[in-house]
């Protein structure tokens, strides 16, 4: 054998952080390796998997859009969507599917939440149609007594629906958080006459009945932007702009259906497609290595580095595994394999020439590299069109399969290469 220094120590690198992905990859693993330093289990981190692998629950609102104007109807619901999108995530749930549906004149949004057994809490925390709306504080005497007084809050025209946007600041001298308000021009009005009425007075802001801030009025106010300043902390800041966001809803929804998603055929399909997949793996395995035979072999080892590798970006990123994010993943390992038959095939080619095996070799990747390169370009770039124009059931198929041709063409080119650069008689 002929040893290469550079080459091997790029294949112990590579072999290395196979051996910690394939740690990270299998949880019982994990969890023993965090608790050999000393770690708790909570910090290792599990699969995400989808509604039809783990169940969770599954919500329909209905949208009313007769107070919004056609032309505005479909940036109302995109907005909507992503307000939902957000109340999920403080939830807890990753990746949780929101969709819009329109049919007719009805307009409706879909709630999907992957592995939530509490039906009720998830409904509780999305929520009806917040209520956020702008009040006087006038102070009423109850007693001859000058200290005994009650707080009255006086209702006015100003509610979320003025406003545009709000967002975290920070002040430019001593660096604190602030909120900025942004109302639109018919909300700056109000905005305007009501703070004139009320400087030097405080201005209670309530979200569905709860009040949340009652800040002071300085100056009149004109112009529509705002700012809400006071010592609080930067989350306290943002949980600010997370209600006055909800608040801020243009249409109202209504929950009008609400399923507990059962996972027994999911699992099952799971474990159908886990055993297919195995069983095509070894198939795959004997077959490369029985026609190939030592280059089939190196092939094997750059497949299950392959393999462990992508499966530990689907745990960083983290990607939601559905049926059809596995059948991509499969897909992909499919065409690491077909990367290293292009290579060897070429590599026999120049055998047949009566160069050298490491002459060949070298000659075979560089031959193979175009056909490998234009062959996954295309499917890169059909998967980047699936996940940008399509729904997430089609998109969880498109990342897997868009990561995992990436990291095949990583394998073929560059994992198999540096063990037969290694692995090479001379």
């Amino acid at each position: 054998m002929k040893m290469k220094s550079k080459p091997l120590l790029f294949l112990i690198i590579i072999i290395v952080v196979t051996l910690l992905a394939a740690i990270f990859d299998y949880q019982p693993l994990w969890n023993k390796a965090l608790n050999t330093l000393g770690f708790s289990k909570s910090l290792s981190r599990p699969w995400h998997l989808g509604l039809d692998l783990v169940g969770g629950a599954h919500l329909t609102y209905e949208v009313n859009l007769t107070a919004v104007a056609s032309e505005d109807q479909g940036s109302v619901m995109s907005g909507l969507r992503d307000l939902i999108e957000r109340r999920v995530n403080l939830f807890g749930v990753s990746e949780p599917r929101v969709e819009t549906v329109q049919s007719g004149n009805s307009h409706r949004l879909i709630v999907e939440l992957a592995g939530t057994k509490d039906l009720a809490a998830a409904v509780k925390e999305i929520g009806e149609t917040p209520f956020l709306d702008f009040r006087e504080v006038e102070e009423v005497a109850t007693s001859s007594v000058a200290t005994s007084t009650d707080i009255i809050f006086n209702p006015t025209n100003l509610t979320g629906r003025y406003i545009k946007s709000a967002k975290v600041d920070f002040d430019r001298i001593t660096r604190e958080p602030r909120v900025l308000l942004e109302f639109n021009s018919e909300g700056a009005k109000i905005f305007e006459d009501l703070t004139a009425k009320n400087v030097g007075k405080p201005l209670a802001i309530f979200l569905d009945n709860d009040l949340i801030e009652m800040p002071v009025v300085r100056e009149k106010i004109t112009g529509g932007s705002a700012q809400i300043t006071g010592r609080f902390s930067l989350d306290e800041a943002r949980k600010l702009v997370e209600r006055f966001n909800a608040g801020a809803l243009p249409a109202p929804i209504k929950l009008i259906s609400q399923q507990a998603v059962g996972a027994t055929l999911g699992e099952k399909a799971l474990n159908l497609c886990l055993i297919a997949g195995l069983v095509g793996l070894v198939l795959i395995f004997i077959f490369i290595i029985s026609y190939y035979r030592l280059l089939g072999f190196f092939a094997c080892l750059a497949l299950t580095v392959y393999i462990a590798l992508v499966l530990a970006i689907f745990k960083i990123l983290p990607v939601t595994l559905t049926l059809a994010g596995i059948a991509g993943f499969i897909i992909s390992a499919g065409m690491a394999i077909d990367a290293n038959i292009l290579i060897f095939e070429r590599t026999k080619e120049e055998l047949r020439k009566g160069i050298s095996r490491p002459s060949a070799i070298e000659e075979g990747f560089r031959r193979a590299w175009f056909s490998i390169r234009d062959a996954n370009l295309t499917t890169i770039i059909s998967a980047i069109i699936l996940y940008f124009l399509t729904t997430s059931l089609v998109q969880g198929f498109a990342l897997t399969l868009l990561i995992g041709v990436l990291m095949s063409m990583f394998s073929a080119i560059i994992v198999t290469h540096a063990f037969l650069r290694v692995f090479i008689k001379s």
